[in-house]
Order: structure tokens, then C-alpha cells, then sequence
């Protein structure tokens, strides 16, 4: 649906319902991938695709039927016919699944607002029953704010915490995808198959320092999905062939290249440097970041001393606190590759409000996390 959110939030603001048809499973040559939508009003105006003109005039025939007769949701499958590959369905030899439903924008008031921030380009992502309980298909839950905060309900509170947080990790990962929550009396008792519409550019990684454990470090980042920049002041070590894994290669002054940069929640900043000429202008500014995570490699005499340069260059204690340094998690890492492997197991606790804990020490469910005012304290976790 995001696809023509502009429409669709013009609809919503005049309370005009109509019928939106969104393709909820693929297979084969498709031409269009989950998410991509189409929808019809009550005067019959269409917008949208989801076929690139294949089944288009079966899917409008399918919005009018389920806008003139209030029926429930409706699934339809198209694919391509042996006996006449000119009828309805896909030429292309794929196939897709489509599920076509009613909305009425006084009955999902937030997705008015979810809608106007689509179209102004915000980060966020959508949440969209398509299998479940019938009372429940078709309806959304919208994770906004980066991530921070989330928008309507499925039934219950429990149920919009762990549906929430399934679609946070989506968020921050820019992905659409299928997902299948609940079944299960820890996290939502009835079962869901969720269609998680995304919205979001591709989350940022920068390393600052072009050393051996950035070489690991943007190949571990990669394979996350971050788009990964190394950045280093001097341009013998911050090549491209040394970082075949990076997106960019920057030979600059790593504070400078920061200024500079494009920043959001889901950014985390690696300083690999430790060297004071480095790390503190850069950290000074890194710390005052509406970003997600900042590391900062070294020991812990470095750290300390780091700590002291950073107050007395006037960086306040609220900041300081946001620092990850050492960076990583205890993982008992020597290699570049195994360090890499630490930091990165840091960053995904830290951005999941893990513990950081073996699982065999944890208890409750794996997945379905619980909301962070109802989570017990690390303390409390190591003490079971």
C-alpha cells in the first residue's frame, strides 16, 4: 500500500472507503513483489498496480464486488494458463496471491496519519494481517518514529508488543516481508500471518579507522544489511580494494566526514581508531547524534583515558553514557573476524533490547519480547 500512500491518505482525510487490493505472496517470474498494491474507490477511480497490467481488470472487478457488498476480506490466486494463455492470469508463467479488502478510514483512524508520514517520505512500516482470525484479517498496526513507537491495535496489548517488535527488526532492516507471530500463550494466542509493509533507506554502518578489524567489521556489516562506509583520514589505508565489502570508502578526517553525513535512529558509528587525535573530535560529535549506537574500540586504560579527554572537552555525562566502549560483547574474541562477530552481537542486543545473555539463561519466549517496562533487569535474569 505504501506504493500510493499519496491517494490513499487523500481518501482517508475525505472518509471515502475503498476497496485495496495487495499482493500478499509471489512465486516464479511475478512481475510485482509482496506489498505492491492497488485500490478502487467508491466512485471507481483506481490507482495502483500490482501486475504491470496482466490481471488488472479481474483485481478492479474484485474491489467493486467487495466495496459493493461489504464482504470480508477475499483471497485470489492468478497464474498462468496451459489451455489459454490470454485468459486472466500471468503470461510471464508466475504467480501471485492476492488479498483484496474494504477499508473504511473511520474504522482504522490511525491510518490516516500512517499514510500523510508515507507520503512525506518518513521511515516506518506497516503491519498487515492476511491470514488469522477472520475478524482480524486486513487489519494494521504501524510502527513509526524510527522505530520508536507504534500506531492501532490488533486485539490486545500483549499481541501489539510482539507484532511491534517483529516489525521494529523489519524496519531497521528497510525490509518487506512475510511474518508469522503468535500460536502461543507467551507472546499472542492466535496465530497471524502478517504482510509487514516497509518504508525506510537502508541502515547506515559507519567505521571510522581503515584497520584490519574494518575489513571484518564491513563485511559482517554487510551481510545485515547495512550500507557500509569506512572512512579514514589517510587516503593510503581507506582504499576500496582493501574494503571490498563497503558501499563507500572515504579518505577524510572521520569528524569531518560525520558532519557532514546522513544520520537517523538506526545509524550505528564504529570507532576502530583509538587514537586520541582521532577519536575525540569524532566521538564529541557522534555522542550528540540522534543515532542508534556508537562503539569505540580499545583497552580499558583506553577507555579511561578516552573518558577523561571527552570531559574536558566538554562532553556531558548524559552523553558519555551512551558510549559502548570496550566495544563489543564478551565473547572471548581474538581474530579480526571473531572481534567482528563481538561487536556486531552487541549492536543486534542493543538495537532488539536484548540482554546480551546465553538463551539457556533467559527465560520466557525467544521471540515476542516483552514490553521494556514488564522486562526484568539483566540483574535479575543472571540470578535464575
Amino acid at each position: 500500500m505504501l506504493n500510493i500512500a499519496d491517494t490513499l491518505y487523500r481518501w482517508c482525510r475525505e472518509a471515502r472507503p475503498f476497496a485495496l487490493a495487495t499482493v500478499i505472496e509471489v512465486s516464479g517470474s511475478a512481475p510485482l513483489p509482496p506489498g505492491t498494491a492497488l485500490a478502487v474507490d467508491t466512485d471507481g477511480n483506481a490507482v495502483g498496480s500490482i501486475s504491470g497490467g496482466c490481471v488488472e481488470g479481474a483485481v478492479y472487478e474484485l474491489c467493486e464486488q467487495v466495496l459493493e457488498s461489504d464482504e470480508t476480506p477475499v483471497r485470489a490466486s492468478f497464474g498462468y494458463s496451459d489451455d489459454d494463455a490470454f485468459a486472466v492470469g500471468l503470461t510471464c508463467g508466475g504467480e501471485l496471491t492476492v488479498l483484496v479488502q474494504r477499508i473504511d478510514p473511520t474504522d482504522q483512524p490511525h491510518l490516516a496519519n500512517t499514510l500523510e508520514q508515507a507520503s512525506d517520505g518518513v521511515p516506518l512500516s506497516v503491519a498487515q494481517v492476511v491470514d488469522g482470525p477472520p475478524r482480524l484479517v486486513g487489519r494494521t498496526l504501524s510502527v513509526l518514529g524510527g522505530g520508536s513507537a507504534y500506531d492501532g491495535t490488533l486485539g490486545s496489548r500483549r499481541t501489539d508488543h510482539t507484532v511491534a517488535d517483529r516489525v521494529r527488526a523489519l524496519l531497521r532492516a528497510g525490509r518487506t516481508a512475510r511474518v508469522e507471530v503468535g500460536g502461543d500463550a507467551d507472546t499472542c494466542p492466535e496465530k497471524l500471518t502478517l504482510l509487514v509493509h516497509t518504508q525506510a533507506p537502508q541502515p547506515r554502518m559507519l567505521i571510522f579507522g581503515a584497520v584490519d578489524f574494518a575489513a571484518a567489521l564491513s563485511q559482517a556489516g554487510h551481510f545485515l544489511g547495512y550500507r557500509v562506509t569506512v572512512c579514514d583520514a589517510r587516503p593510503v589505508f581507506a582504499t576500496a580494494e582493501r574494503f571490498p565489502h563497503a558501499d563507500e570508502v572515504v579518505a577524510d578526517w572521520p569528524h569531518r566526514y560525520l558532519e557532514s553525513a546522513e544520520v537517523d535512529a538506526r545509524t550505528v558509528i564504529c570507532v576502530l581508531t583509538h587514537d586520541a587525535k582521532f577519536d575525540i573530535p569524532l566521538l564529541r560529535s557522534a555522542l550528540g547524534l540522534p543515532v542508534g549506537y556508537v562503539g569505540a574500540m580499545g583497552s580499558r586504560r583506553t577507555h579511561e583515558h578516552r573518558l577523561e579527554r571527552l570531559r574536558e572537552a566538554g562532553v556531558p555525562a548524559e552523553h558519555l553514557a551512551r558510549l559502548r566502549s570496550p566495544i563489543g560483547l564478551d565473547l572471548g574474541a581474538h581474530t579480526a573476524e571473531e572481534t567482528a562477530i563481538s561487536i556486531t552481537a552487541e549492536i543486534i542486543a542493543h538495537t532488539n533490547r536484548g540482554t546480551g545473555l546465553p538463551l539457556s539463561r533467559v527465560p520466557g519466549p525467544i521471540h515476542g519480547r516483552v514490553p521494556a517496562d514488564e522486562a526484568p533487569a539483566p540483574s535479575e535474569l543472571l540470578a535464575v
